[in-house]
């Protein structure tokens, strides 16, 4: 998002980037800033882990936290604000910015499909910007229609699903609305999981596959789990995005949980 809008104009040397997130966006845009000498300013949910405020903070990034209750709306529109009041900003806006699904057709979906030698059958991904679902999705089908993908949402937030939004603790998905870089109409199945099931889904990986993962990946793996035990899936390729590592989550219930 901050090479499109430096080659488009959007932005220039003397930039000040405004944007809302709950961690890994704000974390990326904070690496890219340092390396472009770019002044960055984040607004986040103050429910976010400790981890990543401190990961933030370390990489110079202003960090102004956002009232828990209002979840990802609240960060938003904060940053809003800051954008009006601050001279030369521009917001990526990450949930809109077609740059943001645009890099994961170009990157996430050659990666799948060359590391499959394109023998996948179900792909899934929890929902936050919308971005990579359908980034790779659209790619996916475009190879060959009959592959399912299933998108993942927090159960005590399911908008994509009709429901009402709501706090919740999978870290990094389920903002609370549709972002408008989610195409709906790519999407087979969308599964919703409960904290419980995410926090228990990421203990798993660690514990039996070795790999120390977050939470909305928890989540994203035992939604995995819920299609492979369907007997219609048996012997079929199913491929899930494991979004982060624990290591930004040492604070949360996750690892103070047995």
């Amino acid at each position: 998002m901050i090479e499109d809008a430096l080659e488009t104009g959007k932005i220039n040397s003397n930039s000040t980037i405004v944007e809302p997130t709950s961690g890994n966006t704000g974390i990326a845009l904070a690496f890219a800033a340092r390396v472009k000498g770019l002044k960055l300013i984040l607004t986040m949910p103050e429910t976010m882990s400790n981890e990543r405020r401190q990961l933030l903070k370390h990489l110079g990034a202003t960090l102004i936290l956002t009232e828990g209750p209002k979840g990802m709306k609240g960060a938003i529109e904060k940053a809003k604000k800051i954008v009006e009041e601050t001279a030369n900003a521009f917001m990526p806006d990450q949930f809109s910015n077609p740059a943001n699904p645009e890099i994961h057709r170009k990157t996430t979906a050659v990666e799948i499909w060359e590391d499959t030698n394109g023998k996948i059958d179900i792909f899934v991904a929890g929902v936050g910007t919308g971005g990579t679902i359908t980034g790779v999705s659209e790619v996916l089908k475009e190879k060959n229609r009959s592959i399912q993908c299933v998108a993942v949402e927090p159960a005590d937030s399911p908008v994509i699903s009709g429901g009402k939004p709501g706090p919740h603790k999978i870290q990094g998905i389920g903002a609370g609305f549709i972002p408008e870089n989610l195409n709906i109409d790519i999407l087979d199945e969308v599964l919703t999981i409960t904290n419980q099931e995410a926090f228990q889904g990421a203990k798993d990986l660690a514990r039996d596959e070795g790999i120390l993962c977050g939470i909305s990946s928890g989540a994203a793996f035992h939604a995995a789990k819920i299609l492979a035990s369907r007997p219609e899936n048996k012997d079929r390729t199913i491929v899930f995005i494991i979004c982060d590592t624990g290591e930004r989550y040492l604070s949360t219930e996750l690892f103070k949980t047995s």
